[in-house]
C-alpha cells in the first residue's frame, strides 16, 4: 500500500467529499476518484458509504482511518528526524508524552531552558494516561515520555524523577471525609471509588489496605483526573489518585493524602536501542545532568 494513497484516503475521510479533498490535495477530483478506487480494490473492501456525494467511513474505513493517522504521523516523525540531523541541534523538533502528575512542573523547567538555549527548536507535547502514552511510545509517536510508576519499564530505559507523587483521595468539600486529615484503610473499606483502569493502581490500593482487589467498592474507573471533578463534587464516589494531577482543579473538592502514606516516582522513559534523532538525544541528556545521581 503507497503512502500516497493513504494521504489521499485520509483526505477524503477528513473532509467528507471528493471534492473538498481535491482542493485540499491539488488534484483532480476524476484522479481522486479513481486511487480510491484502487485502493479499495487493493483491500478487497469498501471503505465508504457513498451518499449524495457525501462519504461516510464503512467499519473498515473507521479502521484504516485510525491506522492511517498512526502510519502518517510516524512518516512525518521519521521525515522530521532526517531534517533534524541535517540542522544538529540548531535546529528540529522532539515530542515528548507525560502523565496528569507533580513531575509535569519539571518537564516544563527542563522544556524551558532547553528550547531557550536552541530557539530555532520546537516541541510537541501528549498529555494523556500512562497506557496511552506507553503505546505512543512503542510506536515512535513519541521520543520519550513522563510515566507514573507502578509500570513495567523492561523495554526502556528510564531515569527517575526527583519529585514523588503523593497518593490519596479527592473527595467532596461538604463529605464527612473532607474533615479528616488522611485516609485510613479502615476509612477506604465499604467506601465507593473511582480508580484508574490500570490494574497496577488497583493492586496498589489493595495492598495497601490489605485487602483483596475484589473487596474495594469500585463503581467506576477513569483515565484523566479532569473528567471525574463533578461526579466527586456531587459525591458519586471518591477519586483514587495522585496529589499533582488535582490540585487546583476544582474548589469544591479536597485532597486527602493515604495514612500510612504512599508515595511513587515518575521516570522518564525512552525505548532501548532506538536511534534518536540529535535534538531528543540532547534533551534526554540534559535531563541525565540534571537528575542522574
Amino acid at each position: 500500500m503507497e503512502l500516497r494513497l493513504l494521504q489521499y484516503f485520509w483526505m477524503v475521510a477528513d473532509v467528507g467529499t471528493v471534492s473538498g479533498a481535491a482542493e485540499q490535495l491539488h488534484i483532480t477530483q476524476p484522479t481522486l476518484s479513481r486511487q480510491l478506487r484502487e485502493l479499495e480494490d487493493e483491500l478487497g473492501t469498501p471503505l465508504f458509504d457513498r451518499e449524495k456525494g457525501r462519504f461516510r467511513l464503512t467499519e473498515a474505513g473507521l479502521f484504516l482511518k485510525s491506522r492511517a493517522e498512526e502510519i502518517l504521523e510516524l512518516s512525518q516523525s521519521t521525515e522530521q528526524a532526517f531534517v533534524d540531523r541535517r540542522h544538529k541541534l540548531f535546529s528540529g523538533t522532539f515530542k515528548i508524552g507525560c502523565v496528569e502528575a507533580d513531575n509535569s512542573d519539571t518537564m516544563a523547567m527542563m522544556v524551558e531552558e532547553f528550547v531557550r538555549d536552541y530557539p530555532e527548536v520546537k516541541f510537541d507535547i501528549t498529555t494523556g494516561t500512562s497506557d496511552d502514552i506507553i503505546d505512543r511510545l512503542d510506536k515512535g509517536l513519541v521520543d520519550m515520555a513522563i510515566l507514573l510508576e507502578p509500570i513495567d519499564t523492561e523495554k526502556y530505559a528510564t531515569l527517575t524523577l526527583p519529585r514523588q507523587e503523593k497518593w490519596g483521595l479527592l473527595v467532596a468539600n461538604n463529605s464527612f471525609l473532607a474533615t479528616k486529615t488522611g485516609i485510613t484503610p479502615a476509612d477506604i473499606k465499604g467506601m465507593p471509588l473511582m480508580i484508574s483502569k490500570r490494574p497496577e493502581i488497583t493492586k496498589l490500593i489493595s495492598n495497601w489496605a490489605k485487602i483483596d482487589p475484589s473487596e474495594l467498592n469500585v463503581v467506576g474507573n477513569f483515565n484523566l483526573a479532569f473528567n471525574i471533578l463533578p461526579l466527586v463534587e456531587k459525591q458519586v464516589a471518591a477519586a483514587v489518585g495522585i496529589e499533582g494531577a488535582v490540585t487546583n482543579r476544582n474548589v469544591e473538592t479536597t485532597f486527602l493524602p493515604l495514612d500510612p502514606a504512599i508515595s511513587t516516582n515518575c521516570v522518564l522513559a525512552w525505548r532501548k536501542n532506538r536511534v534518536m534523532s540529535p535534538v531528543a538525544s540532547e534533551l534526554i541528556k540534559r535531563f541525565k545532568n540534571a537528575f542522574q545521581a
